[in-house]
């Protein structure tokens, strides 16, 4: 499967790149795209909700009164959460929200997602650019030219690009990323995946089944 490679300019260059299959036309699993994008977002969850227990609040463990002879209802102390200023019945508490897939099982998930993306003829690649300083205009113009503009894009970097990303803050459809960083929902969130060459060379090389020995995601 090949894709043309554009240049910074927008304009074909006359070469293409080869979309692996084994990373871009696999039978994708949904189950564990799933598992990851559950994983990913579990880890964004703080779970530091508390309330405090009736252990916790101030009060005597005294019982407030007799059991029985005074025309009241049975009662406890005053830590009892049935009480004003006594503690919560069953109340949150900090809690580990997260969980973890091993190292097969997230890459079929990117590879799953990223599949579903080159199946709907929503991948381009462009050669590596790097711009001199941040400007919104400049992006923006090679969307257009790209004939992406209007659409949620992820465009993933070759290496850390400061003024890329920062000439992406205004726009809140775009999100720039080193193809390192990314994940199976920031590929799921995207409409259109624009890669550098460099960074189709990447996910290739860590995604593809053929894997060279000591490779890390």
């Amino acid at each position: 499967m090949d894709t043309e490679i554009y240049q910074d300019d927008g304009v074909g260059s006359g070469r293409t790149a080869e979309l692996d299959p084994t990373v871009f036309d696999i039978e994708p699993n949904d189950h564990v795209i799933w598992l990851d994008v559950k994983r990913i977002q579990a880890h964004e969850r703080q779970g530091t909700s508390k309330t405090k227990q009736r252990h916790e609040v101030r009060g005597s463990g005294r019982k407030l009164y007799r059991q029985k002879g005074t025309g009241n209802a049975r009662v406890g102390d005053a830590q009892s959460p049935i009480r004003r200023g006594g503690g919560r019945a069953h109340g949150a508490e900090p809690r580990d929200y997260t969980h973890d897939l091993n190292r097969k099982e997230k890459r079929l998930a990117r590879r799953s997602a990223l599949s579903y993306k080159a199946e709907n003829d929503n991948v381009r690649v462009i050669e590596d650019f790097s711009i001199d300083r941040p400007s919104t205009r400049e992006l923006t113009d090679l969307f257009e030219l790209l004939e992406i503009e209007g659409q949620d894009i992820l465009l993933a970097t070759t290496e850390v690009e400061r003024e890329i990303y920062l000439s992406a803050q205004n726009l809140s459809n775009v999100n720039v990323q080193e193809v390192r960083s990314i994940n199976t929902v920031d590929i799921l969130d995207a409409d259109v995946l624009l890669l550098q060459e460099g960074a189709l060379e990447w996910l290739t090389d860590v995604l593809s089944t053929a894997e060279p020995a000591g490779t890390a995601a």
